[in-house]
């Protein structure tokens, strides 16, 4: 048997910024009915890439061959979809205020001459039958802000489709999807990953970028790896190990990072404490929190688990509920994030672009936001003062590139994470509150930012909202779970593993607390036992 022509190809593809190589010489060839992943580090030229694939770039040289037919480079804009190349990015494109169906129609009715054709019921109905096409049940009446992340998600890769119909016909097509599941709960990557496989099914493909390792490994069929702007190999996804895919992208073995969650805490002192925290999604939820101690808590999907960090902050209300700092009671319902702050506390939001930094900044203005009156001088704020601060931290914390003028959206990932620790560090805060701290960081990173988050604990204590197991298993000293919204058990010194968080969460899930209880988990501090 022959090999199938490729859907998409690309031969020596070279793109320079400034002198400096951003893709050297890279093929890529994708099959069709394939889940391709592309993967590699912040700034291994991934994006380069897929801005060559849409047209935003002129690459310096390549070639480019989709469905057999060489295609001229650079793209002309809309010359991709009409190659049958569409593009999900990760901030999906949608304007919450409007409702599902406009969403889906966006691009067409915002043309005077179809507005004046189509009308919003309509559309509507259309969008009834386009979602049914693909065995979804979105509501075409609900605005996009009320509809839970995967239903976002799918929203925008069901519009992706429907616009490579309308302009390409039903040819093979190619759908990039670009860290598609990075603001997405575990629960919900299931639901994304079948639609996923039921668009390879139909035999267009899907070019899948993401720096989850298990997801990748989960959801593709082969791999590419880009390294320092070059191709560092590319596989079949079943034959290579979760090592050898790590030597691909970073180039050596990582390090061994020793479980922290052989330590036990409960002796120490406490620096925190919660009794009854209450919120829309939260019932009576009670813990200590010890001094230089990791806490992990976590859940399934709707679990409430996440709301505790952002209602200690006063960032979501509590409508019951206490919190105590040494020999200082607070009620939880009066806790503002200015009120936190002075108790000793600092947040970093898992949506660090939206909810923790102002992206159009530069780093050095983002980093010393909370720390601006140690610049002013009078009526006036040194810029040079700034800049010097920031320039510190930075290399503390090894933000790359260490360009304090640099707008905070155009950095990585990782080194955004890395300037918001940086930021918060300043002010010395007793408490750290973290959600989803390596969301959408690539592998190196998420390491560095595990070691940062241990290091924190020489001053500070730590709670820490996360889906991810691993990374609690990784950081923690013990993890809460919580499960429809009361905190229903600890896992603590060894037990504290990425199976045995797995299970807990997924017994307590469907009401089998008694039987977790049963295998040697300690509830003494749970508020529900």
């Amino acid at each position: 048997m022959t090999d199938p022509q490729p859907l998409l190809e690309l031969r020596g593809l070279t793109k320079s910024f400034g002198g400096a190589l951003a893709l050297d010489d890279v093929e890529l060839t994708v099959l069709p009915g394939e889940v391709h992943g592309l993967l590699g580090e912040n700034g291994s030229g991934k994006s380069t890439l897929i801005k060559v694939l849409a047209g935003y770039h002129t690459p310096d040289a390549g070639a480019l061959t989709v469905n057999g037919v060489d295609v001229p480079l650079p793209l002309p804009p809309g010359e991709s979809r009409a190659l049958g190349l569409e593009f999900v990015h990760q901030d999906l494109g949608l304007v919450p205020s409007l409702s599902v169906a406009e969403n889906l129609f966006m691009g067409y009715i915002s043309r005077p001459w179809i507005r004046f054709l189509l009308s919003l019921s309509r559309a509507e109905k259309d969008a009834e039958r386009i979602f049914a096409q693909y065995g979804l049940t979105l509501d075409p009446h609900a605005m996009v802000e009320s509809i839970r992340p995967v239903e976002r998600a799918l929203l925008a890769i069901v519009r992706a489709l429907e616009g490579l119909r309308r302009s390409a016909g039903h040819g093979p097509n190619l759908l990039v999807l670009d860290e598609p599941t990075v603001f997405l709960p575990q629960h919900e990557v299931a639901l994304l990953f079948a639609f996923v496989r039921q668009i390879a099914g139909s035999g267009s493909s899907v070019l899948f970028v993401s720096h989850d390792l298990d997801e990748v490994r989960q959801i593709t069929d082969r791999i590419t790896v880009l390294r320092d702007g070059r191709v560092a190999g590319s596989r079949g996804t079943a034959e290579t190990s979760p090592a050898e895919l790590v030597r691909l992208i970073i180039g050596h073995e990582l390090a061994a990072m020793a479980p922290a969650g052989q330590q036990h805490v409960e002796d120490r002192k406490v620096v925190l404490e919660v009794r009854g925290l209450t919120t829309r999604w939260l019932q009576d939820v009670s813990f200590d929190l010890h001094a230089g101690e990791v806490l992990g808590l976590t859940g399934l999907v709707g679990s409430g688990y996440e709301d505790v960090a952002y209602a200690l902050f006063g960032a979501v209300p509590a409508t019951a509920g206490g919190v105590r700092f040494g020999d200082r009671a607070v009620d939880a319902t009066a806790l503002t994030p200015r009120g936190a702050m002075a108790l000793g506390m600092a947040l970093v939001p898992g949506d660090r672009q939206r909810n923790g930094s102002i992206p159009s900044l530069s780093a050095a203005e983002n980093i010393n936001l909370l720390v601006l009156d140690r610049h002013f001088s009078g009526m006036r704020l040194h810029q040079r003062g700034l800049e010097d601060n920031a320039r510190s931290l930075m290399t503390t914390f090894d933000v790359r590139p260490l360009q304090p003028n640099l707008e905070y959206g155009s950095f990585s990932g990782g080194n955004q994470q890395k300037a918001m620790m940086a930021k918060w560090q300043q002010i010395a805060p007793t408490v750290l509150l973290l959600h989803e701290p390596t969301q959408g960081v690539d592998v190196g990173a998420r390491q560095q930012i595990w070691t940062m988050i241990r290091d924190a604990t020489a001053s500070s204590s730590t709670i820490c909202a996360s889906s991810d197991y691993e990374q609690l298993a990784a950081i923690c000293d013990r993890v809460g779970v919580v499960a429809r919204g009361r905190l229903v058990g600890f896992l603590s010194g060894e037990e504290v593993t990425k199976e045995r968080i797995a299970d807990f969460c997924l017994r307590t899930s469907v009401g089998v607390t008694t039987a977790v209880a049963a295998a040697d988990i300690d509830f003494t501090q749970s508020s529900d036992h």
